[in-house]
Parts: structure tokens; sequence; C-alpha cells
């Protein structure tokens, strides 16, 4: 276990690579409002030397910072927020400091396969599964948005050994797919339009089976056993997920099961009332709602993706990596109006 700072003296020294992105410039908003962090460098080759307001536009009076085409390593903490593959790549092609901690935003570490690169072992990001292994780690793989919001929904039943073929849909922000530019994010493709995407074989599927195969003890086999269907939404940002699958308990020892699960989870909430996507856009939060009609159960979870699907959870790790409250810096109200 590597020593923790101390934090009554100094701050987090943070590195960010990939800065101009969605997921970049969300953590940028995060930390330079965070009362334990100093963001020494947000490195961006092609903006080298600009103002990071000049990209991120809503950061005029925000911050003074100028993108850097060179990397500090006087950091404590350096955030990836690169494409997926080129994490990979990034670490393969740079030489970082031992004592550096690296938190990841995209799927290169992930899967038990391959969280181990360049000597250094990724533990994956959850807290609400890996809260002590991730306050011991070194270097974290941050959960994918989608894969976040539905094991959210099912680690309560994979854990009581009695979840069954899962049935999911869900929706998500055009966000979602990065700032590039294509013909499913353009403006007039997207609006007044759904459609489905990636029907049954989503790349988060492999992470989410990890998850709920650890937290059943390694006693569920999870092969072919959520069916997953994701929709494209004609909105900028959310993820709202419905998940259908059998149950014999009742509805109220359902319920009682999740508050029991989620009773320590400083952003996972069981709502007794329909959940609807504006109580989570602009927070860290993940709500979950659940019906039942016979013998189905409907667990429904709603997520901000580039909070608590990027970049809020990332910073919900930076805090327990380095012994901090896991809410610092997160408190955020809905954009409920």
């Amino acid at each position: 276990m590597m020593a923790k700072l101390d934090l009554h003296t100094k701050k987090i020294q943070v590195g960010i690579v990939g800065g101009a992105g969605y997921t970049g410039g969300e953590l940028i908003r995060l930390l330079i409002n965070h009362p334990k962090v100093d963001i020494r460098f947000v490195h961006s080759k092609s903006n080298a030397g600009n103002p990071v307001y000049n990209v991120h536009n809503d950061l005029l009076g925000e911050t003074d910072l100028v993108f850097a085409e060179y990397l500090d390593q006087d950091i404590d903490v350096l955030f990836l927020c690169v494409g997926h593959g080129d994490a990979m790549k990034f670490l393969a092609e740079n030489s970082i400091a031992s004592h550096i901690k690296i938190i990841d935003l995209s799927q290169d570490f992930r899967l038990n396969s391959n969280n181990i690169v360049s000597g250094r072992a990724f533990v994956y990001g959850l807290p609400e599964l890996n809260k002590e292994a991730i306050s011991n780690a070194q270097n974290i793989a941050n959960p994918g948005c989608f894969a976040t919001a539905i094991q959210l929904g099912l680690l309560p039943l994979a854990k009581a050994g009695i979840l069954e073929e899962v049935y999911t849909t869900g929706i998500t922000g055009s966000t979602g797919a990065g700032q590039s530019l294509n013909n499913t994010s353009h403006f007039s493709w997207r609006a007044n339009n759904i459609s489905a995407y990636k029907t049954l074989q989503h790349q988060h599927l492999k992470e989410i089976g990890e998850s709920l195969y650890q937290v059943s003890d390694n006693n569920l086999n999870t092969k072919d056993l959520i069916y997953f269907t994701p929709w494209r939404g004609d909105f900028t940002r959310g993820i709202y997920t419905s998940s259908v699958t059998n149950c014999k308990l009742s509805l109220d020892e359902v319920i009682k099961l999740y508050h029991s699960f989620y009773a320590d989870a400083a952003f996972t909430h069981v709502s007794d009332t329909m959940i609807d996507l504006k109580q989570v856009v602009n927070t860290n939060k993940c709500l979950i709602h659940i019906e039942k009609q016979g013998d189905k159960i409907a667990i429904h979870t709603a997520i901000d993706n580039l909070l608590k699907g990027a970049s809020g959870q990332a910073v919900q790790n930076m805090n327990i990596l380095f012994g901090l409250d896991e809410v610092l810096g997160l408190r955020l109200k809905a954009n409920y109006f």
C-alpha cells in the first residue's frame, strides 16, 4: 500500500492528458473547484499554447490554464482522457514515473485480461463494488458509462445469487459518442430522432459480466446473461436504462435488498418513486427505481454519462485513492429546470 499524501499541508498535483474532449473538459470543470487539487497541466498537442477556455468556452473567466505540449512528471496523479486504444499507446510511448498514480477513462484496462501494462496493474474503479481495492490501488480503470448504469442496477441481485437472464434497454445522449463529428452525432440527424446501435454486442457487456461474476463470489454464469439494446437519444447528456428479469421475491424484499447493498454508497440511491433523467444530469448520482409485475421486475437506473459515467466517477476514485471524503468536489445540483 502506497503512503497517502499529507493533504493538510499540500494539495494533489494533477496532470490531464487529452483535455480537449468532452470528458477532459468536464474533468477540468470539476478539478478547478476542488479544494484539494492543483491542476499542474492539461496536455493537448493539437491545442498547445492555447488557453483552455478557447476550447471549453464555458471556462472563460473560470481559469487561465493554457494547454501544454509536454508532460510534467512533478505530479501525484495523471488522468488519461484519450480515446479507446490510445491510453495503451500513450503508456507504451511515454515513460511515467512510478510514483504517479494513473486514472484512465478509456476502456483499455477495464478487463481482467488486459489490466496490466508496462508493469502497472489497474483496478476496476466502480466504488460501489471495489472501494477498498481502489483505496489501496496505484492505477484505476474508470468504468464505462453504460456499464456503470447497468451494473449498478444489477449488482444487488447478483450478490444475492438470484440474478437470472436480463433484457436491458438503455438510451444515451449525444455526448456519449465523443466530440468528433460523425453522421449519428450531427444535429440534423440526432434531433427528433432515436435509433438502436450495437444491439446485443455493446463493448461494455464484458466489464458488466466481470463485475457481476465478482460480486457473486464467482458463482454466476455470465455468458449470455444480459441481452442489451442501446439507443441513441435526441439530447446531449444522460443515460437511462431499464433491465427486466425474473424474480420470486416480493417487491418489498427486493427494495430492502437494494437499500442494504447501497447503504454506504455516497452517490447511488434507491428511489421509492419513478425516476427521470433530469434528476441526475449535472450530478455524480445514480438513481435506481424498481417495479414488479408478477414474477418480473424492472430495474430503472439513471446517471449523467459525463459525470457518474466518466469524469465525476474519476474524481470520486481520486478522492478514495488519496484518502479524502469521496464526495469532495462533487456536491453538484441537478439541472432540473
